[in-house]
């Protein structure tokens, strides 16, 4: 039994190798019926295909620019309904073994014909893949952080995040424009982007390049002295008496 006709979505930055793959898979139709619906050439135009016209699987590239494989199937795992995940690599050794152990399919190029019908078999039976599992996969910190609105998932640069607060189970991200609701630990979003953020509090992360500067608490309080002023946002993020002999290092810099 062939099986219905699986949905696909191919996202690699190089149109020979999505041609590639386009032709392979309209060879192997007859053995596992599929359809390609879209393309995309990078994981960001991934997400806005996937907004659009969601599939059952993504054959997705590892190395392109803007974001990188890993990255994208760590968003589309916030998806109401995700598309299962068939790896492209070139020759990423650590990869692929990391692929092996952790049971997620992965084709390495140039692909065979047979190699994908077998991915594509697999992706039948398959569970999604675990965002620890992907995390572990993940080589430096994301490009972007993701979160669930009205039915949409928001890509947010990292780069454009001024601080990160946690409150409750839930952590706001702050732009110069408005906040985003991230269902992510604050502890963890410290260890992946330790070299973008400082902690002033300990529900308090903020972007080391959008601190302008620090000062008094008028408020009397025993734990926040100090407050960090940011550029392009009217809060002041206070700053507790346990992180400010690390901050002040970095205060002292500001002022000189």
């Amino acid at each position: 039994m062939a099986g219905p006709t699986l949905s696909v979505l191919i996202v690699d930055d190089e149109a020979p190798a999505r041609a590639r793959l386009r032709d392979l898979l309209a060879d192997i139709a007859a053995e596992v019926p599929n359809a390609v619906v879209g393309e995309a050439a990078d994981g960001l135009l991934a997400v806005r295909a996937l907004e659009a016209h969601p599939v059952d699987v993504a054959l997705i590239d590892i190395r392109m620019p803007r974001m990188d494989g890993i990255e994208l199937a760590r968003h589309l795992g916030r998806l109401e309904h995700p598309p299962a995940i068939v790896f492209v690599t070139a020759y990423d050794g650590y990869a692929v073994q990391a692929f092996e152990l952790n049971a997620v399919d992965y084709l390495v190029k140039p692909v065979r014909a047979q190699r994908l019908a077998a991915a594509l078999q697999k992706v039948r039976h398959s569970r999604p893949v675990s965002p620890e599992v992907l995390a572990g996969l993940q080589q430096g910190a994301r490009s972007h952080l993701s979160c669930h609105e009205r039915g949409r998932l928001l890509l947010i640069p990292v780069p454009d995040i001024l601080y990160l607060r946690a409150d409750l189970k839930y952590v706001t991200a702050r732009t110069a424009n408005r906040e985003f609701l991230l269902d992510e630990s604050l502890t963890h979003l410290e260890e992946e982007f330790s070299e973008r953020f400082i902690r002033l509090h300990r529900s308090v992360l903020a972007a080391k390049d959008a601190i302008v500067g620090f000062e008094k608490n008028a408020a009397e309080d025993a734990e926040t002295q100090w407050q960090a002023l940011l550029r392009n946002v009217p809060e002041k993020l206070p700053v507790s008496r346990r992180q400010w002999p690390l901050v002040k290092s970095y205060a002292k810099r500001l002022s000189s």
